[in-house]
């Protein structure tokens, strides 16, 4: 079998959303409007941290799929002003957002526990005012969002191979910065951390053999697997990949905006910014390549994202490790990627009902796995009002 990324095509329903007259659908879902219809319409489970789980109804695959997202939209009415990263949450909402990862993962890794059948995935974005204010979108909700996900390997087999050079696959070209042309001083860079559980892989160590992907990022094994993801310990890991992250992220735009090489003043680790990044001659000439590619070609700039957009991810590989690893987060281009599958989202409501049961089900079985940890509260919808699944009518 070939490695190559693939596209999987997946039914969504009709969508049934109430518009306000003269209120276009981008307008309606950039407005706090959107969460309410998501909670009234797909919620499941929501905590005290304003935590909201829900059925992602236009998902990514039909096996299991489900998000979370920190649902400050009633309560913090200006979108600039919402937390869009983990590092940006409260402690408590930190803490219970760490406890509810940990148990939807621990019900994949228990229900789906065969790396040869199925490929598991966690993968959290951040939502935020990086989308261009031209960009229509769900983006523009600007929350930070997390993804649990499953696809049967059997499905990627048989799927159609994808181009290769897919904007979406390559973070619409400037991926390859951080891949190509950054990616010694980008893995050099985050050789600061001192983790302990994770363990540091060889690039494309980890790489699904059905897709090729990840390609060239930073991947660290979760030492201990699942049951790592019960120490609190892995969490603070977790963030410390994220904030060397944002480090790089911050000083080599930064760098492109201004054409001056300084250390952001919010950074965690300044003299590593010093010393590897700009005392490193290729990272300065990227840096100001770029810079006058954007002032050059303004529609190439208007695809730039200034303040820090990633995807970190946590997924099962091959082997059966659990893998972390963390990317840029371009316009267009959704969490699977990162591990080579484009999903084309279809609206086939016949095909759906066919899956819609045992999705639903299994979305309420891990449900009541946050429900026994007392972490908040079940919630009703149309397809589920009694914590039971109740089918669709289909038009």
């Amino acid at each position: 079998m070939k490695s190559s990324p693939r596209i999987i095509v997946t039914p969504r329903p009709k969508m049934t959303l109430s518009i306000p007259k003269g209120m276009s659908r981008v307008e309606f879902f950039n407005s706090p409007a959107n969460l309410n219809n998501l909670a009234q319409e797909n919620g499941l489970f929501r905590t005290p941290e304003d935590l909201l789980l829900y059925r992602k109804l236009v998902g990514h695959s039909g096996e299991f799929d489900t998000s979370i997202i920190l649902d400050v939209s009633r309560r913090i009415l200006d979108p600039l002003g919402r937390p869009v990263r983990r590092d940006q949450m409260k402690r408590d909402q930190k803490k219970v957002w760490q406890q509810m990862t940990q148990i939807i993962c621990e019900y994949m890794l228990d229900k789906y526990p065969d790396p040869a059948e199925h490929v598991v995935l966690c993968g959290e974005a951040s939502l935020d005012s990086t989308w261009p204010l031209n960009k229509p979108g769900v983006p523009s909700i600007r929350m930070i969002h997390n993804h649990f996900m499953v696809f049967p390997m059997e499905d990627l087999k048989a799927a159609k191979q994808a181009n290769p050079n897919d904007p979406n696959l390559t973070d619409s070209g400037q991926n390859t910065l951080f891949l190509r042309q950054l990616s010694d001083c980008y893995r050099q860079f985050l050789e600061v951390l001192d983790l302990q559980i994770l363990k540091s892989l060889d690039i494309d160590a980890a790489s699904l053999k059905v897709t090729g992907f990840p390609q060239g990022l930073p991947s660290w094994e979760v030492q201990g697997g699942a049951e790592s993801l019960k120490d609190r310990y892995f969490w603070y890991e977790y963030e410390q990949v994220l904030l060397g992250f944002l480090d790089f992220y911050n000083t080599f735009f930064s760098l492109v905006a201004t054409g001056e090489a300084n250390i952001p003043s919010d950074a965690t680790f300044p003299s590593q910014i010093e010393n590897v990044l700009l005392h490193n001659n290729i990272f300065i000439r990227v840096a100001r390549d770029l810079r006058e590619r954007v002032i050059q070609d303004p529609q190439f700039a208007n695809e730039i994202r200034w303040r820090p957009a990633y995807k970190q991810i946590l997924y099962r590989d091959d082997l059966g490790r659990l893998i972390v690893t963390i990317s840029q987060n371009s316009i267009g281009n959704a969490i699977t990627e990162l591990l080579g599958i484009v999903v084309d989202r279809v609206e086939d409501p016949e095909a759906y009902a066919i899956v819609e049961e045992g999705l639903v089900e299994r979305l309420l079985e891990v449900r009541e796995r946050l429900s026994n940890a007392n972490l908040g509260e079940c919630l009703s919808a149309p397809s589920w009002p009694r914590g039971e699944y109740v089918p669709r009518a289909i038009d």
